[in-house]
């Protein structure tokens, strides 16, 4: 069988290097996209933020399990770091915090982060070397912007200083998020895998960006649609319905657009689900 050709550049550096040089691109487009604009700009929401959420804790929970799964397996063993870098607690403290106590009945699955779980699921099944390339994407990116995020969220939403809502960007058991890194990127590099894995590796590090970008866009259209439906024009049939309601008149089989925001939303994210 014949293996794709790796540029000799690529094959001639680091696998963390290489990993970041092949991603630059798709890695901008991610961070360029309008939901993670807006969210750079401090404009985000209570409701993008809860949803976005709410996909973190779907996609952390299916990766952290495949990589339970392959913790001792030697093709991902040396970057098992659970008490520094697992999300999957924080994540629960945040739905509660966001969604209450019965966060698990409440919180949207969308499409997109359900794509994005099959992969996660489908890649610790049939080839778990590539956990490698997803344990990058999110970890290290949750190491060097979750940070700067965590501040926007905190002063955009009003979030008490204390951490509550926001747990998932605390990484308590790293000290240093510098040093962390290195040493990340050091085990990385000393992973022994073939050409033909080091070539997949890398285009599945592309592919989770994609994922990641997937998952932008239809938040931000999910934002959009509630926009709209929120908007002026919609206040005479509000009224209406409103009015309907205090005379007594049914509601069964009518949609209410002017209840709670947060259960609005969870219906918005589940007409997008497959």
């Amino acid at each position: 069988m014949e293996h794709p050709q790796q540029p000799e550049d690529s094959m001639s550096q680091d696998l963390s290097e290489a990993v970041k040089a092949a991603s630059r691109e798709v890695h901008s487009q991610a961070e360029n996209s309008e939901f993670m604009k807006n969210f750079q700009k401090g404009q985000v929401t209570r409701d993008g933020f809860k949803l976005l959420m709410a996909s973190l804790y779907h996609i952390y929970t299916a990766l952290e399990a495949e990589i339970e799964d392959n913790k001792e397996n030697p093709v991902y063993a040396p970057l098992y770091f659970p008490e520094e870098l697992h999300r999957r607690a924080a994540l629960e403290q945040d739905m509660a915090f966001w969604y209450g106590p019965r966060w698990q009945e409440a919180i949207p699955y969308t499409k997109a982060t359900r794509r994005y779980v099959r992969r996660l699921q489908e890649v610790g099944r049939t080839e778990p070397e590539l956990l490698v390339a997803h344990a990058y994407t999110r970890y290290l990116g949750d190491l060097s912007g979750g940070q700067v995020l965590k501040k926007i969220a905190q002063k955009a939403l009003d979030l008490p200083s204390s951490g509550e809502g926001v747990a998932f960007f605390t990484f308590p058991h790293v000290v240093s998020a510098t040093k962390f890194k290195q040493l990340y990127r050091s085990r990385m590099n000393s992973l022994e895998m073939t050409p033909e894995v080091r070539h997949r590796v890398i285009e599945e590090v592309k592919s989770s960006f994609l994922l990641n970008i997937q998952l932008f866009e239809e938040l931000q259209e999910l934002l959009t649609r509630d926009t709209k439906d929120q908007s002026p024009s919609k206040a005479p049939e509000l009224r209406r319905r409103a009015g309907s309601r205090a005379q007594g008149e049914g509601l069964r089989g009518r949609r209410l657009p002017w209840a709670l925001r947060e259960g609005h939303m969870a219906r918005l994210a589940a007409s997008s689900v497959s």
